[in-house]
């Protein structure tokens, strides 16, 4: 059994909870430490409960309260070595005990928990997602990525559910108050996923054992959670799926998901 629930998905901040029958932890703590308690107390858990954090990226949105909530709960943090040296200010207040290395290419594994991270294009020192099993049960995680790859595909296929990045519409940012700068960094192959290339990647991973997805990092000024799922639901009506064929929903940036079960 797999549970997994988005605490908060978007640009202003992220943080997933996953557990097992005997093992609960958390992708990124981009939020503050009040949030995280609050949001994981919603499903009557406590950060006392955590076993472990893992960690995709350095970005804040992604570490804002890494090292405090460690520090406070004594939680071991998971991330790759460019990772760690990429953010000096979080593993400083984090004890050398509880800071734990990975290759971005290597399983690991945390209680019951099989983890296989894996590289995604984005402009951080080392970025990856993650594979999340148990029990031959596979879930993924997979945000920020700048643009879709064959071997990300290949690591998401074989999953029952999928937290995919569609971070935004093309001409609502081209159009947008953004800067020219910004706007190349997002379009760009180190930026982040639209919300059509998420429906023909969705579209290609129906073709094998996907059941569900949760649109996730959606940009607050550059998409709308509507326009997210449409665009998604259009991609795979065109591709000849029945749209009924897979649950869609979209994670909200400002509060938990619903709790999705993988058994």
């Amino acid at each position: 059994m797999l549970n997994f629930r988005s605490l908060y998905s978007g640009s202003t901040g992220n943080s997933l909870f996953i557990e097992s029958d005997n093992t609960k932890i958390l992708v990124d703590s981009g939020v503050s430490l009040k949030k995280l308690t609050s949001a994981l107390s919603s499903s009557d858990i406590s950060l006392s409960d955590i076993n472990a954090i893992i960690v995709t990226h350095e970005h804040s949105d992604h570490v804002q309260s890494l090292g405090m909530v460690s520090s406070k709960y004594n939680i071991p943090v998971y991330a790759n070595e460019k990772t760690w040296d990429a953010m000096p200010k979080q593993k400083e207040r984090i004890s050398d005990t509880n800071q734990k290395f990975f290759k971005s290419y290597e399983k690991f594994e945390i209680g019951d928990l099989i983890i296989n991270p894996f590289s995604i294009p984005h402009d951080a020192a080392d970025p990856c997602g993650f594979n999340i099993i148990n029990n031959n049960e596979k879930i993924s995680i997979a945000t920020d990525i700048g643009h879709m790859t064959k071997s990300i595909v290949n690591k998401l296929d074989g999953s029952s559910f999928i937290l995919l990045e569609s971070n935004y519409d093309p001409e609502i940012l081209k159009s947008g108050k953004y800067p020219y700068y910004l706007k190349t960094r997002i379009l760009g192959p180190n930026g982040h996923l639209p919300n059509e290339m998420a429906g023909k990647t969705i579209a290609y991973l129906l073709k094998g054992s996907l059941k569900e997805v949760m649109l996730g990092h959606l940009s607050k000024e550059n998409n709308f959670p509507e326009l997210a799922y449409q665009t998604v639901i259009e991609e795979l009506i065109s591709s000849n799926f029945d749209e009924n064929s897979i649950r869609v929903s979209v994670a909200n940036r400002n509060e938990p998901s619903k709790i999705v079960t993988v058994s």
